[in-house]
């Protein structure tokens, strides 16, 4: 009989493009960063001659096993059935176990036999190399040359397994969970022998070699002598490039190169962290893509469904074909889904836990004469957005979505309710009992256009932006505080702002007095944004309008006010005035250490082409205007980032066009 080495591992190297990393001086490969789908090759490429696993055999793992929790099971390798979910080979570890499984089919159906080794310390994050010697009832497990264990169980490995139509699959069982995610070395199945003398004569026994693939080979040595490395260290170092990978706890302690940005990011176990990066400044605008609608746009938004992608929601005006979400495919928004609304208004993207929703603020009634906005459910297995929850509304501007103290909210602006402007608009909770949303809170509003929910330290907020109360636009807008369990307007409460060591802010109710709301002129967005250690809230104000007043020579060129959150005022108070045209939007982002806001100008009073503009963070002197953007009826900004670069969205509310503008920066 010919003993030769099947090396499982290297047939899997080309096709899956696995990432190699070195540790303590040894290299090996990284599964949890493929697909499970993409370590996995036909048992006919090891099996050339007969399609039967061997009756004796040995396999010969050498791995790198991370700590897993109790009770958790790790998969070295399975050998699967296509249309089967059984294991008919398989290698497992938990933390303090290995099991090997096989498939007997000498009974009816065939049932999974599995041969525990207890006491076996793998998940140390050291390297081991295991030798599993296989022959009839009898197994044998050697760890690092050591001690054998031997097992004897009731029932033998069948002599004859057939691995027709059936698969390796490394590091896993054809899906996520059990993924192995630590690293792996070597994996070879060496039939008809015991591989145990062969094995155990290197020096180094916790990494001895049968077969590793070539490109694990080549370890560096280290000097033997050098004053510059007399006290050598080793590091475990692996850097990624092109588009931003993952990074979760698998990958803790890896480095990123983005070459487009040329920064050097390292991940903390869930966000990247910038090492070493050219900060950009902003150079110009460029038009990047023109996005022909089914109709005018009144609002977009735009978010990344995890492992799915980034995409854009437009709140289209027309009815039907509704509106339509777009998907980032290849540098540009492609159509992706049509969903049916009643002249929308806007989008609002939440998740609450693993579930996805979004969430449209509808202004007309249906076909059938009722008023609902809805919310949708993204379904994994349509890939689609389904219907979830359908909500009553009063002509919805605007939804928000945000969490306090561990509870899900939803909140609603009514803008009017036939010709009554001034209704109550709705914050709901979810109730994770019956997973449906339920009305919560009802708070007084004016022909409400938006809701901006924010927190300063243990505090959270809800600004509303007023715009009509029948007779004027120069009407209050609210900033409203959660306190015991509901939110109270934030000016009723004298509320005390001080630095301290342990918490940045603390609240003071020993008094109670009345400073000033804000007060806007057709107030359409809020806008919250921090720079530095700074609060900062943006109203756009779309036009000033008073039945009692004498008519203004323009009623919308009017100034829109950011406001500063002041600690010894204890208050928003005003910051700066900066002229506007029927503003309806503010944007805030960050390019490099520069900070900007956009704003979308619609009206002048003459016509809807007038220009937006980006305003730079100046510091003392506060915002300046850096850019003017030719825009038509511009409604709606968002800015968003890809590995590619940072871009603008704008949507306009008077033609069937929305532009993507790329951010060239220097």
């Amino acid at each position: 009989t010919e003993l030769r080495p099947l090396d499982v591992l290297s047939e899997a190297v080309p096709a899956a493009g696995l990432r190699v990393l070195q540790v303590q001086g040894v290299r090996g490969f990284q599964l949890s960063a493929s697909r499970p789908r993409a370590l996995a090759f036909p048992a006919s490429r090891l099996f050339i001659h007969c399609d039967r696993f061997p009756e004796e055999f040995s396999i010969i793992a050498t791995l790198r096993a991370l700590r897993v929790p109790a009770k958790r099971n790790e998969y070295i390798f399975t050998l699967m059935l296509e249309e089967s979910p059984s294991v008919l080979v398989g290698l497992r570890y938990a933390p303090d176990k290995l099991h090997f499984l096989f498939w007997s089919q000498e009974r009816a159906g065939g049932w999974q036999t599995r041969v525990t080794f207890p006491n076996v310390s793998l998940a140390d994050n050291q390297w081991h190399t295991l030798i599993l010697a296989v022959s009839g009832q009898s197994f044998s497990l050697t760890v690092d040359c050591s001690m054998t264990k031997d097992v004897v169980v009731e029932t033998p490995f069948p002599a004859s397994l057939s691995v027709r139509r059936a698969s390796f699959y490394l590091g896993n069982r054809r899906r996520r969970k059990g993924v192995f995610t630590g690293l792996l070395r070597q994996l070879v199945l060496l039939p008809g022998a015991d591989a145990t003398p062969r094995m155990c004569h290197a020096v180094n026994f916790k990494v001895a070699t049968l077969s590793v693939p070539t490109v694990l080979q080549d370890v560096p040595v280290k000097p033997v002598s050098n004053e510059v490395l007399k006290y050598p260290y080793e590091t475990d170092m692996k850097v990624t490039l092109g588009a931003r990978p993952r990074c979760s706890k698998q990958e803790k302690a890896q480095f990123w190169f983005n070459a487009s940005w040329r920064g050097l990011y390292l991940c903390n176990g869930s966000t990247w962290l910038s090492m070493l990066e050219v900060q950009h400044r902003l150079d110009y605008v460029e038009e990047y893509q023109h996005l022909v609608t089914s109709s005018e746009t009144m609002g977009v938004e735009i978010f990344t469904i995890p492992k799915v992608g980034l995409f854009a929601a437009m709140a289209n005006r027309v009815t039907p074909p509704g509106s339509a979400i777009y998907r980032w495919t290849d540098g540009k928004f492609v159509h992706y889904q049509n969903i049916p609304t009643y002249q929308a208004q806007s989008w609002k993207y939440f998740t609450i836990g693993k579930k996805i929703f979004l969430a449209v603020a509808n202004f007309e009634k249906n076909e059938r004469g009722q008023e609902f906005s809805v919310i949708y459910k993204w379904s994994r297995r349509k890939a689609k957005f389904i219907t979830y929850q359908r909500i009553s509304t009063h002509s919805a501007r605007d939804w928000e979505a945000f969490v306090i103290e561990g509870e899900a909210f939803l909140a609603v602006v009514n803008h009017r309710e036939g010709n009554n402007h001034n209704i109550d608009s709705v914050i709901y909770r979810w109730n994770p009992r019956t997973g449906l949303f339920e009305a919560n809170q009802t708070i007084p509003t004016s022909g409400a256009y938006d809701w901006e929910f924010f927190t300063i330290g243990p505090y959270s907020f809800l600004a509303v932006a007023n715009t009509f109360n029948g007779t004027s636009t120069r009407i209050y807008s609210h900033i409203y505080i959660w306190l015991s369990g509901s939110f109270q307007l934030f000016q009723s409460i004298l509320v005390r702002f001080g630095h301290h060591s342990s918490a940045p802010l603390c609240l003071d109710r020993s008094s109670f007095s009345r400073p000033p709301s804000p007060q806007t002129f057709g107030a359409a967005d809020w806008e919250v944004f921090h720079i530095g250690d700074r609060v900062f809230l943006a109203v756009a104000n779309s036009h000033s309008y008073d039945t009692g007043m004498p008519a203004p020579s323009n009623f919308y060129a009017i100034n829109s006010s950011i406001y500063e959150l002041n600690i010894t005022a204890q208050m928003f108070v005003k910051f700066q005035d900066l002229l506007t045209y029927s503003a309806l939007d503010w944007e805030f982002f960050s390019v490099g250490d520069d900070s900007f806001l956009v704003v979308a100008n619609s009206f002048d009073g003459f016509t809807f082409s007038v220009n937006s503009i980006i305003y730079r963070w100046q510091g003392y002197e506060g915002f300046v205007a850096a850019h003017h953007l030719p825009t038509v009826g511009c409604r709606d900004w968002e800015a968003f980032h890809t590995a590619e670069g940072s871009y603008l969205f704008y949507s306009s509310a008077k033609e069937p066009l929305s532009k993507v503008l790329k951010l060239k920066t220097t």
